[in-house]
């Protein structure tokens, strides 16, 4: 295999922070994040510190999960975290039910096609599920076919529900599903 699953811990930030930034600067950055290189650099260290802090191993609205390689080296990560019902979501719709949400989706092209992504998507299905979630869902751009093509090869489903993307550009964000049942039936 060559590296483990596992999540952050609080004081990883600064690698946590140099797997972001490789992130922000791939080909299709613009399509899967809502970030840009540019935001990102100029943050302050405190975000970052912050940022690995809630979402470090044993905090239980959020989780950092990482592929380690042998040799130390960070080769992918997916953040997944807790939506509470009745509270507003990233895109400002309010969460109609309590359920996880997946972003933050990299792994290193070297990396690419070695199992690290279902590896990854595996452990934040576990972590929601241990959480008591029964529905994982995550928004991928239209234009993003890479993506879409490995969410629905890991078990995600096209909801029809959509969100347009920041800015007036007419593209809308797909939202895709995972239902603890589905996974059962597996």
């Amino acid at each position: 295999m060559g590296y483990l699953i596992r999540s952050i811990r609080a004081d990883e930030w600064a690698a946590a922070k140099a797997l972001r930034l490789v992130a922000l600067q791939d080909p299709v950055a613009h399509l899967a994040f809502l970030e840009t290189y540019e935001q990102a650099v100029a943050q302050p260290d405190e975000f970052w510190q912050a940022r690995a802090a809630g979402a470090a191993e044993g905090e239980s609205q959020r989780q950092q999960i990482i592929a380690e390689t042998e040799g130390g080296d960070w080769a992918g990560s997916v953040v997944v975290f807790v939506e509470e019902a009745g509270e507003p979501d990233p895109f400002g719709s309010i969460a109609e039910q309590r359920q996880g949400h997946l972003v933050a989706v990299f792994v290193r092209e070297e990396w690419r096609g070695r199992g690290v992504s279902e590896a990854l998507f595996a452990r934040a299905l576990e972590w929601s599920w241990d959480a008591g979630l029964e529905r994982v869902r995550l928004f991928v751009h239209e234009d993003n076919q890479r993506a879409q093509g490995f969410y629905k090869k890991a078990g995600f489903v096209l909801t029809g529900h959509t969100v347009p993307m920041a800015g007036d550009s007419g593209k809308r964000e797909l939202e895709m599903e995972f239902l603890r049942e589905r996974e059962r039936e597996l």
